[in-house]
């Protein structure tokens, strides 16, 4: 029974790189600004903003729901455009074992490429894979790029 799995999704985006990376990686605070329906708030509870090791508090929904994630910046890589956080606390250890959430921004001629995966243990084989967890990362895709663009 494999309980490890990991999930990917691609969406084109207007904003640059570089800018749509720096949204993930020096303001995440700013996130809720773009997108106030999928993120509440996000807040440093460690660290220093854009820092590898700091601690960010998500608050989020999905489908309604109020969710909490605590996440570590786990690594960032300026150069390539990504960032990882690693899940530590909330709603998503309540079904995974573990869970990790990677954002690379692929510069692609006047458009960026935005690659989301999602690395993931579940605590048992009843647990549904991180679709909706995706769906909301696509959707806060969107908002971020109509937020860059405008700017």
């Amino acid at each position: 029974m494999v309980l490890a799995g990991k999930v990917q999704v691609e969406s084109l985006v207007r904003a640059p790189a570089d800018k749509f990376h720096e949204m993930f990686w020096k303001k995440p605070h700013h996130i809720s600004n773009a997108s106030p329906k999928k993120i509440q708030k996000c807040d440093l509870h460690e660290g220093d903003w854009g820092s590898l090791g700091s601690v960010l508090v998500w608050n989020y929904a999905i489908d309604g729901n109020a969710l909490v994630a605590k996440e570590i910046v786990e690594a960032i890589d300026e150069k390539n455009k990504s960032i990882t956080f690693k899940v530590i606390e909330g709603d998503l250890m309540k079904e995974y074992k573990s869970f990790k959430i990677q954002l690379q921004a692929i510069p692609k001629g006047d458009f960026t490429l935005v690659h989301w995966t999602l690395e993931y243990e579940k605590l048992n084989k009843g647990v549904p894979a991180p679709l909706k967890e995706l769906e909301l990362l696509i959707h806060l895709s969107e908002h971020i790029d109509d937020h860059l663009v405008q700017a």
